[in-house]
């Protein structure tokens, strides 16, 4: 039988069961018709998203990639990634066609039954490179994120057409291939910007060896001014590329103790933003910094976050070619399986993760 509302809200065990547990995701608890939102979900003071901190800032830079290899636009990139560690590109290579059909694909897999969607758990995948999950990690959270995610880790194409989901498969793919120029292309910029002119395979396999698509869905909240679609992080990706829906609701904080900044979808444009494994890798001259995504009271929405990333056997540290020239050190080596395990071994906390890298 099912649960009724007064279940959900009076048994966090029922509540669990119904979300996580069963499949159903904050999407399947939002389609009961809420009116109030669980206390389970309610964040505290503190990580709410108060409208009142919303002030009109700066906007983040906007690139235009058409030019990409001009050297006052490469500027303008290493510019972003030092001073703001976030940018928005137009005109970039994916075709607007790839985009528009990755969101469809993210509609459609969140459209599935729980039961179907239930397959891709934790506890029922056959693969830890395709993972369905709700929230961040719900047993180390003491308030729970208004989102619902399916994580989708590339190994091979043959892996990808044995496991992944086949309403999504051939979109995330065209997604990730065509995104793949654009990484290049930005990561020759930014590594030219630290005077290391030339990415051999070694470097590639160190920056963007290993590649992950997240489809995020946050489904209409009842008081999204209590709770949080995804709280406050810097990402552990070498750099990430985020596509937005015309919803958005993408907030970034470029300096400890300012204001949330929005980040407006614009039709066709990709978000990049600097990961930890770059900061450290460029010790320090490229930021990553603390952003968050908001629920919202009328819309469903959805975002497509891809991150390029070091292999999880690498070591990484400020790059040599930086420490040559008698640069002095500010993080230490670290291998990089140790630091995603550090993040994914405690709730969302800002920046915080970094410190684990720091000498």
């Amino acid at each position: 039988m099912a649960p009724t509302l007064a279940d959900l809200f009076h048994d966090s065990s029922a509540l669990r069961e119904f979300v996580i547990n069963q499949g159903n995701g904050v999407k399947g608890l939002s389609e009961l018709g809420l009116t109030v939102l669980p206390k389970q979900y309610i964040q505290p003071l503190e990580e709410r998203t108060c409208i009142t901190n919303f002030v009109p800032q700066e906007p983040i830079p906007i690139i235009d990639m058409s030019k990409w290899e001009d050297p006052q636009v490469a500027k303008s990139i290493c510019d972003a990634a030092s001073k703001w560690g976030f940018f928005q590109i137009v005109n970039h290579d994916v075709p607007v066609q790839v985009l528009e059909n990755v969101k469809d694909a993210t509609y459609r897999f969140f459209g599935l039954p729980a039961e179907v969607k239930n397959k891709y758990s934790k506890e029922h995948s056959s693969s830890n490179n395709v993972r369905f999950s709700t929230s961040f990690i719900p047993h180390l959270e003491k308030a729970l994120e208004w989102k619902d995610k399916l994580s989708l880790s590339y190994v091979s194409e043959e892996e990808a057409y044995a496991l992944w989901p086949s309403v999504c498969r051939e979109q995330v793919l065209d997604y990730m291939k065509e995104s793949e120029v654009v990484i290049k292309q930005l990561l020759q910029v930014l590594m030219k910007g630290l005077n290391v002119n030339e990415i051999d395979d070694a470097k590639e396999s160190l920056l963007m060896g290993s590649m992950r698509t997240n489809l995020n869905y946050y489904p209409k909240c009842p008081n999204p001014e209590l709770t949080i679609g995804i709280g406050r992080h810097s990402d552990i990706s070498t750099l990430t590329i985020l596509l937005q829906d015309e919803i958005g609701g993408l907030f970034v904080k470029k300096n400890e103790g300012e204001n949330w900044i929005h980040v407006p979808p614009i039709k066709g444009s990709l978000v990049i933003n600097v990961g930890d494994a770059l900061e450290i890798m460029s010790n320090g001259r490229y930021r990553s910094v603390e952003h968050r995504a908001v629920a919202n009271r009328s819309n469903n929405r959805i975002s497509v976050p891809m991150f390029a990333s070091p292999r999880l056997v690498d070591m990484i540290g400020p790059l040599p070619e930086l420490i040559a020239t008698g640069e002095k050190p500010i993080y230490k080596q670290v291998l990089y399986s140790d630091y995603v395990k550090h993040f994914f071994g405690k709730a969302h906390d800002g920046k915080k993760t970094l410190e684990f890298a720091k000498l």
